[in-house]
């Protein structure tokens, strides 16, 4: 069974309902707790038909999971003059209103909380550390730290349209030290969290899911408003931290592309704080995207920047091992683009400009402002990565060309190439605009010449065992090197990953590891098993994984010479399909800043 939430029109009811789905939890009997943020209190049902509304439509399936939710206080509006109550009044007002036309029409899947925060993309509460976790078969001595999977956690119910990326971001830690496992999960305190947890509602509004045609236009009013009456604070930041992790500069950042990064750190227990929004002592005044790239070797970290609003729209830095910051290296882009990820090689930064846009204008014509743009003609630019300006970048275009990730790159001298490993997806903004076309996502092999400008692209596995492959990683150890081995999730049946697949790059040979029965995981990580190790693939496979059928989560580590499954951790509460993740070994955590 499960706890659906319906909304009415009026903000201030919620309506529950009950209904069967074959992604809930077995048990009919458990309880359900939830948060209703408009009365700032929290109820608590058994599995019952129950109603507190009577014209509703239904809005999200939640599992039945009987963990309780954080209890979000009542809006603390002490500290408001007069003024400041009366305007919070009337936009309260105007937002019932909107909030009331937005519901009079149906949502689309990509933003629709039925479909993107249904089953376990459900949220889950935090979890303190909890020690001593049962283990079946052995963890390899090599594996002592903590590893770490970031996600979008929404404390909030959604009021309007939700797409998964607007979560509030959460991170889940395993922490292995001598083959005993303990785990936590914290949301990322952001700016934007601490103050909707003050408020008692989602205030900010959500990028993709709500900031979409004539209602985003209002919504957007209606935030900044509240911020011209001093009513919230949108000056330091509004994202939401839940997309990528690394370890960089004695410090664990959390990160999305809207926003700075935020630094958490690991407590000795394997619990998580949330230190704050980290802009290396003053140098970083921009977003930075959350795929920067850290060189094995020279041990500095790649980054972009990119602003959908004004010129440059792009920016690319870099920081040495320390944390010093290079200057921005403006990349001139006639309109704003999507720059989710990059790659780097041993001399260059290899930067997709690719067609999905941001066209703000066509909020005004009722439509997304993210867009496929088919007159625009994807490319990749190459830069070296100590350029000072970006003159001497290099574009080589590739037609028809939209990765979501690139997986590596590395250079050719003897062709003059750089050779880019990526999955191609098609439709190209089907993750972000709902289309009937299936999606596409394949493992590719792009080459770019230098000399030529132009550009080749293969399909790296052959057409029988073709599947879609997204989220993953190549060793570490080899970033910007050419590799032979990348480990790939499979995303079928779409959007479930299914298992992993190890694919050699040279031959499109695949060896898959698939979890079984109706278990589904997420992003494997791969744990090199030392900066010596005895081959590419001397390793480990990490990755949390979800029964649906017993509602139980697991951390299994696989063998990533044999594929072999070596030990699967029990978890003690649910963990929430997610994003990326990395590890942090014991040497680094007593070292953090």
């Amino acid at each position: 069974m499960a706890c659906s939430y319906v909304l009415t029109p009026n903000p201030t009811k919620l309506n529950l309902s009950f209904a069967p789905s074959d992604l809930d939890a077995p048990s009919p009997s458990s309880s359900v707790s939830f948060t209703n943020t408009k009365l700032g209190r929290r109820s608590k049902l058994s599995s019952t038909n129950s109603s507190i509304s009577d014209t509703t439509t239904t809005l999200v399936n939640f599992p039945n999971y009987p963990s309780p939710n954080p209890i979000i206080p009542e809006k603390d509006t002490s500290r408001w003059n007069p003024l400041q109550r009366a305007a919070s009044a009337a936009l309260d007002f105007a937002e019932t209103a909107l909030l009331k036309r937005e519901r009079s029409k149906p949502l689309p899947k990509t933003v629709d909380p039925r479909h993107q925060i249904s089953g376990n993309y459900a949220p889950v509460p935090e979890q303190p550390v909890k020690s001593s976790l049962s283990v079946d078969g052995k963890i390899p001595d090599c594996i002592d730290g903590v590893y770490l999977r970031n996600g979008a956690n929404p404390l909030f119910e959604p009021v309007s349209g939700h797409h998964l990326f607007d979560g509030d971001g959460m991170i889940h830690a395993v922490k292995i030290i001598n083959g005993e496992a303990s785990y936590s999960c914290r949301f990322t305190e952001t700016e934007r969290l601490v103050q909707e947890k003050q408020l008692g509602s989602p205030i900010f509004p959500k990028a993709i899911g709500e900031l979409h045609g004539h209602s985003g236009i209002a919504r957007l009013m209606l935030f900044y408003a509240r911020g011209l009456f001093g009513l919230l604070n949108h000056k330091n930041g509004t994202g939401v931290a839940n997309a990528g992790l690394v370890y960089f500069h004695d410090r664990l950042l959390a990160m999305s592309e809207d926003d700075l990064p935020y630094q958490v750190r690991i407590t000795d227990n394997g619990d998580l704080e949330t230190v704050g929004r980290f802009d290396f002592d003053g140098q970083l005044n921009s977003a930075m995207i959350a795929h920067p790239k850290i060189d094995p070797k020279t041990k500095e970290m790649f980054a972009l920047s990119y602003d959908v609003v004004k010129k440059p729209y792009l920016k690319y830095f870099r920081f040495s091992p320390d944390g010093e910051k290079s200057p921005d290296v403006e990349i001139p882009l006639a309109s704003p683009t999507m720059m989710h990820d990059f790659a780097i090689t041993e001399n260059f930064v290899v930067i997709p400009d690719q067609q999905v846009v941001f066209q703000l204008s066509d909020m005004f014509l009722g439509k997304s402002p993210v867009k496929y743009d088919g007159e625009k003609i994807s490319r990749f630019g190459i830069l070296p990565r100590n350029a000072k300006d970006a003159s001497e970048m290099v574009w080589v275009e590739s037609p028809e060309t939209f990765c979501f990730h690139l997986w590596n790159a590395w250079e050719s001298p003897e062709t003059d190439e750089v050779v880019v490993i990526g999955s191609c997806m098609t439709p190209a903004d089907s993750i972000f605009n709902e289309c009937d076309e299936q999606l596409d996502s394949v493992l590719s092999e792009i080459r770019l010449n230098l000399k030529t400008g132009k550009s080749t692209r293969i399909t790296i596995i052959p057409g029988s065992d073709q599947m879609n492959l997204e989220a993953g990683m190549v060793n570490r150890n080899l970033l910007g090197r050419k590799t032979r081995y990348a480990y790939l999730a499979i995303a079928e049946p779409w959007p479930r990953v299914s298992g992993f697949a190890k694919v050699d790059l040279s031959t499109g040979e695949v060896k898959n590891h698939f979890y079984g029965g109706k278990k589904f995981g997420g992003e494997p990580f791969v744990l090199p098993r030392g900066l010596e190790s005895d081959g590419e693939d001397d390793g480990y496979i990490m990755s949390f994984v979800h029964d649906e059928e017993s509602w139980e989560s697991e951390l299994q580590i696989v063998n990533a010479v044999t594929m072999e499954l070596e030990a699967t951790v029990k978890l003690p509460s649910r963990v929430p399909y997610g994003f990326h993740g990395t590890f942090v070994n014991s040497a680094d955590m007593l070292n953090q800043a």
